[in-house]
């Protein structure tokens, strides 16, 4: 996604390296680096673009920006497998340094904003350490044919205390200094949750209200009222999209019946209909009890249709024809794929999951009474 995204931004806008009098400037040292290419997005509330910058032998780099009004930037490296963003201002040089190994540990100076956040990342430095070796110790015991449960559990044990002092002391921080706009950029960084904004909105409120036009508290509302649309129990947006046998579709197209609504894309290994359990559920449970509805971040329909031909199930599948797939993935503010929403008979939400096997108990527990 990462390198779509790239690929994306830089047909909008071109920076450029060289000549005097720039307007933005990114300074930066990095050890452990394994790859000399950087990628510099810089972006505000509407543009995105990006350049690439070939980093020295010694991990040092420079970016400077003549053009635009931006408000951060964020680099990509060890081919965009790591990354870390800065808030820029005009006129004004940031600095970065540290190990590139351990992104959420690099030292960020320049400007009231980078400043502020690196003094808390000092504070946090030992938990996002240990957060970042857990998560690779977990992700090599994954693809490890030697792997520990017992030990597996551990670390998730020791992860999950972690998160929880990393978010209680960015709470603390915030209500520290609600002035600030690096409160805003901790809510953003550690609070932003699809399925619950309580928490969020709670420290929306301790901000001074004279960050209430600040850019991103309006981003961070707007996101709270999108994900409030699809809350547990909350009443289903409507649509109105064609599936791949221009077949119009909206939800009173199936009355009293349960609805699986789900959001895949054809390069996510883990939304296979398979591996979701979406074939066993279309086997087990008849059309009059639960009905399913994919949608695919997928334009070639007759691509998919070659593909469904194959398969002994007749999906209801909505591709990304016309945007309907990205208009849905908005309206229902899915954050990540896949993403499963069962729907009851009275058109409200029940079940928020990337689960198919608690799709399947949950069904199960409501059909078979």
């Amino acid at each position: 996604m990462i390198g779509r995204l790239l690929i994306i931004c830089g047909l909008i806008g071109l920076l450029t390296s060289c000549g005097n009098d720039q307007t933005y400037k990114i300074e930066g040292k990095l050890s452990n680096l394994q790859d000399s290419v950087l990628y510099a997005v810089f972006e505000n509330e509407d543009v995105k673009v990006i350049d690439t910058v070939v980093v020295s032998k010694s991990g040092e780099f420079t970016i400077k920006l003549k053009q635009g009004d931006f408000t951060e930037a964020t680099l990509f490296y060890d081919d965009k497998t790591h990354w870390v963003t800065c808030f820029i201002e005009k006129g004004q040089t940031v600095k970065i340094s540290g190990d590139a190994t351990y992104p959420a540990l690099l030292q960020i100076k320049g400007g009231a904003v980078n400043n502020r956040l690196s003094v808390i990342k000092k504070e946090m430095a030992p938990l996002l350490k240990e957060q970042t070796d857990l998560i690779r110790q977990l992700n090599r015991s994954s693809i490890s044919d030697t792997a520990n449960p017992i030990e597996d559990t551990e670390m998730v044990s020791k992860l999950v205390n972690i998160n929880h002092q990393l978010l209680e002391h960015a709470a603390q921080t915030i209500r520290k200094y609600p002035t600030e706009e690096a409160s805003v950029i901790l809510i953003r960084r550690y609070f932003v949750d699809p399925d619950d904004t309580r928490t969020m909105d709670e420290l929306l409120a301790v901000l001074s209200p004279d960050l209430d036009n600040h850019y991103q508290v309006k981003s961070l509302k707007e996101y709270s009222s999108r994900a409030k649309r699809t809350a547990l129990n909350a009443e289903a947006p409507d649509f109105q999209v064609r599936n791949i046998y221009g077949q119009s579709l909206s939800l009173d197209s199936f009355p009293d019946t349960y609805i699986l609504l789900t959001f895949t894309a054809p390069w996510c290994d883990m939304c296979h209909t398979d591996n979701l359990y979406l074939d066993d559920i279309a086997n087990q449970y008849e059309a009059g009890q639960v009905q399913q509805v994919l949608v695919s971040l997928d334009d070639d329909q007759n691509a998919v249709r070659e593909m469904l031909a194959k398969d002994s199930i007749r999906w209801n599948l909505v591709t990304d024809s016309a945007g309907q797939a990205v208009r849905l993935i908005d309206l229902y503010n899915v954050s990540a794929i896949p993403r499963c929403f069962l729907i009851d008979e009275n058109k409200r939400i029940i079940l928020k999951t990337d689960n198919g096997m608690e799709i399947k108990q949950v069904l199960n527990d409501l059909l078979s009474e």
